[in-house]
């Protein structure tokens, strides 16, 4: 396990496929399904999309990516770790940073199947707000919601 100090970096495309791959592992492992999308599709998504719409900051241990947040000041629309690096705190800093950011409030969804998820937000100050299905994978998901005290 590499002990070096961790980074928060703005992303840039230097990290996306290794960011991509982080990101796939995560989400298969918290799914327990394949992503729907292909490697390639993932990566435009990140470099086309997402980082134009949102802020998004990696995690670094290193040179090697072990989180990824997407942001903005109302908010959270992707929150992944590395599976060989969870329960090390990386996830409640980049969420820190979030809520620093935020206008005092902040909204994400997750799936209903992701246990470790809702206990992680939950723990954080997230109330559930709401429920749905307004996902590509057709899974339940929850609303949450974060105001600052």
């Amino acid at each position: 396990m590499n002990q070096s100090k961790m980074e928060i970096i703005p992303y840039h495309p230097i990290y996306a496929d290794q960011t991509v791959e982080m990101w796939r592992n995560s989400k298969e492992q918290a799914l327990g399904q394949k992503e729907i999308h292909s490697f390639d599709d993932h990566v435009d998504f990140l470099n086309q999309i997402l980082a134009k719409q949102f802020q998004v900051e990696l995690a670094l241990m290193g040179d090697r990516v072990v989180g990824m947040i997407a942001y903005n000041e109302r908010e959270i629309s992707q929150l992944y770790i590395h599976i060989d690096y969870q329960g090390m705190r990386i996830g409640q800093t980049l969420l820190e940073r979030a809520k620093e950011q935020s206008t005092g409030r902040l909204t994400l969804y997750t799936f209903e199947v992701n246990k470790k998820a809702q206990h992680f937000y939950e723990k954080h100050g997230f109330k559930m707000i709401g429920r749905g299905y307004e996902n590509e994978e057709g899974l339940p998901d929850i609303l949450y919601e974060w105001k600052l005290k």
